[in-house]
């Protein structure tokens, strides 16, 4: 079971460089749960959702990742993306730990990624992230607008109602 939950994990990132998010949602069990700095427990349809979105907004989109570990039942990998963020044009580089959580076929059932909200809110939104980015109304205004957005991508796609 290992190596097929190692296989996932990998087929999942490849398919994020492609920015195929249909691949990428085919990893997931239907009841998955994800979080990370800007989307806290988000939903199966939620994430799925949230992928859809930002493959279809990406701009100018690599991605690295490394250090796919597995076991029956955990797993987790490091990952690098690059790319404008939509809302300022600013670069980003972003460096990512995810950690996952596995059903019995294999499917991701738990994704958490954990990254410096900080260092990321410097580079997409330049000296303003840089002054604000530190504190928890600049992140709170992050998880905002990113739930908003979501929302409004879901909103737009009944697939995800």
């Amino acid at each position: 079971m290992a190596s097929t939950n190692t296989e996932t994990i990998t087929r999942f990132y490849e398919a994020f460089n492609k920015l195929d998010y249909a691949t990428m949602n085919d990893c997931y069990a239907d009841e998955v749960t994800f979080n990370d700095s800007a989307f806290k427990n988000l939903n199966g349809k939620e994430t799925r959702a949230m992928w859809h979105m930002l493959c279809t907004r990406a701009k100018e989109f690599t991605l690295t990742f490394s250090d796919v570990q597995a076991n029956d039942q955990t797993g987790s990998c490091h990952w690098e993306p690059k790319y404008l963020f939509s809302a300022t044009g600013r670069s980003v580089h972003n460096i990512i730990d995810a950690k996952f959580k596995f059903n019995e076929e294999g499917k991701i059932i738990q994704h958490d990624d954990s990254f410096n909200l900080y260092r990321w809110a410097k580079m997409a939104f330049g000296p303003m992230g840089f002054i604000l980015g530190w504190t928890p109304m600049m992140h709170n205004k992050i998880r905002k607008t990113a739930m908003g957005n979501l929302k409004s991508f879901i909103q737009k796609h009944p697939e995800y109602q």
